[in-house]
């Protein structure tokens, strides 16, 4: 069985994750969202600025149901959160967890916050906690999502047909599945510290 997930600061050399707070992310949360109308999008969840604090709020109910473990990603460089990530649909008999609930502001999106946020959780679940499986899901039509999961090593396993109700049209999804596996761990690992090495030599920090 894994152990009882508790509260912890994961921390890089762009980011750290650090467990949610309405204090102290709720603002530049807020900020982050309205970057490009990204709480606009249809194709995942990102709350708009007026529903940011029921956002939080929930997701701490969450943590305290023992149902997730919710994070802010703050950029070391500017003390600001830019998104959240979580652990969630926690099955401690089966060692198994799902990253998920992840969104970033615009300006930080395809560079090294992602991978960065990745390694961390990843190195986190199977290094850590112990897990056998570490699940992920996305819309269907959430190209630019399944490409980066994909990027990371993960394998699709399959469509889980009209499978969610998403705000705010109440469109039933499409929810593809991915997973990364204990023994495909140390591969993946070395994949993405190269990459960020990569980025890192790189004046401006973008994937090629």
């Amino acid at each position: 069985m894994l152990p009882t997930i508790q509260p912890v600061i994961l921390k890089g050399a762009y980011i750290r994750l650090e467990p949610l707070s309405l204090e102290l992310h709720h603002d530049c949360l807020v900020e982050a969202a309205l970057e490009g109308g990204l709480y606009t999008t249809t194709i995942t969840v990102i709350p708009a600025p007026d529903r940011m604090k029921t956002y939080i709020t929930t997701a701490l109910q969450e943590f305290a149901d023992g149902k997730s473990l919710p994070f802010a990603i703050v950029e070391n460089s500017s003390n600001k959160a830019v998104g959240t990530t979580r652990f969630l649909n926690i099955e401690r008999k089966h060692h198994r967890v799902e990253i998920g609930s992840t969104w970033l502001a615009l300006r930080v999106q395809r560079s090294a916050v992602n991978s960065e946020a990745k390694l961390l959780l990843l190195t986190h679940a199977f290094e850590r906690l112990g897990c056998y499986r570490v699940e992920f899901k996305t819309d269907v039509l959430n190209t630019q999502s399944r490409t980066a999961i994909l990027r990371l090593g993960a394998k699709e396993e399959g469509i889980f047909r009209r499978h969610m109700v998403m705000p705010p049209d109440d469109r039933v999804r499409d929810t593809v599945y991915f997973s990364i596996l204990d023994s495909e761990w140390a591969s993946i690992k070395a994949r993405l510290e190269a990459n960020l090495e990569s980025i890192h030599s790189s004046t401006q920090g973008v994937k090629p």
